[in-house]
């Protein structure tokens, strides 16, 4: 079996393709992505990096040519940006794979899309994918995100969409070193009253479940919520990390109407004199501020989709592998 991996130089593309690689009835595996990283580069024989633009047509054919399933972990995963750059990013290089894998009768296509689209700003508990989706998504991710799978669904290839909640461990580049970054520039309270509720998700819990979905037929043209089912406390987690790290907890509050109002002046600052992404954001704030949780239960049920690693042993991971690099 042939597998393609786009945004494999990335967190949760690098991780794949460490498992795939461990895997006997994986022959190849084309890694795709924009630029190499030496902390998320698999040196096989078995791998073969191509880099490249997945808006290139040519190029998107090029790679999908013997493929018997795509893995598509690429986009654009940020809270600030213009339309054009998400509609480039996550609509035109979907349009590109799946027209590429019809011409190169690709099997199966599984998508890692996101549970942004749930997004709205208040507190969600348990949200399955069977609820109904805001009728306005909170930004261009979200919004694109959500394209993208409509475009998959409307294919007529087989597909596999997953939507896994803040991804964590080794390799995380985005979310939680994000938030050491805010607190060095002293960027970083608590949002509310600290008692909101999170879903994180072990990156290699999400690899399992895509590994999952490549054997699994029933999975065929499905939508799967992921998390670990077991939501913790947002600042309690950021506070153990930053005393791992040496730094001090952080204790100041703001009222979530405050820091609301605050990144809609810091928003419309950055639209009105073009200044780029501001130090904050609305959806920053509702993240900070907010409960988020997914329900789980179709995973486990038609997946057979069980965590393997705990939150806890995740971010230890994380910490690890954190304290690493940070040295060098």
């Amino acid at each position: 079996m042939n597998i393609l991996v786009t945004g494999a130089t990335g967190f949760l593309g690098s991780r794949l393709i460490e498992k795939l690689n461990t895997l006997n009835y994986i022959d190849v595996i084309i890694a795709t992505g924009r630029k190499l990283r030496k902390t998320h580069f698999v040196e096989s024989k078995k791998i073969k990096y191509v880099l490249g633009d997945l808006s290139d047509k040519a190029f998107v054919n090029q790679i999908t040519s013997e493929v018997d399933i795509l893995i598509n972990c690429a986009s654009l995963s940020s809270t600030w940006g213009t339309y054009s750059d998400f509609e480039k990013s996550n609509i035109d290089t979907q349009i590109n794979l799946i027209e590429a894998s019809k011409t190169n009768k690709v099997k199966k296509i599984i998508y890692i899309s996101s549970p942004g689209v749930y997004y709205e700003f208040k507190d969600i508990i348990g949200v399955s994918e069977k609820d109904p989706l805001p009728k306005t998504f909170v930004n261009h991710y979200s919004k694109t995100k959500f394209l993208a799978e409509e475009l998959l669904k409307s294919s007529k290839v087989p597909y596999v969409i997953f939507r896994p909640k803040a991804i964590i461990g080794r390799g995380d580049h985005v979310i939680v070193p994000r938030l050491i970054k805010a607190y060095d520039e002293q960027k970083l309270k608590i949002v509310g009253n600290g008692n909101n509720l999170i879903d994180l998700t072990p990156v290699s819990n999400v690899v399992d479940a895509i590994i999952l979905a490549i054997n699994n037929d029933n999975a065929i043209n499905q939508t799967f919520n992921l998390s670990n089912g077991s939501p913790v406390k947002i600042w309690d987690v950021i506070n153990y990390v930053l005393i791992k790290l040496d730094r001090t907890i952080v204790t100041e509050k703001v009222p979530y109407w405050i820091a609301y109002l605050v990144s809609y002046i810091h928003e419309l600052n950055s639209k009105v004199f073009n200044t780029g992404e501001p130090a904050i954001t609305r959806y920053s704030i509702g993240v900070l501020a907010k409960s988020f949780t997914l329900d789980t239960e179709k995973a486990f049920k038609v997946l057979k989709y069980v965590p393997n690693q705990t939150t806890e042993e995740a971010i230890e991971e994380f910490l690890r592998w954190y304290k690493s690099i940070e040295k060098n």
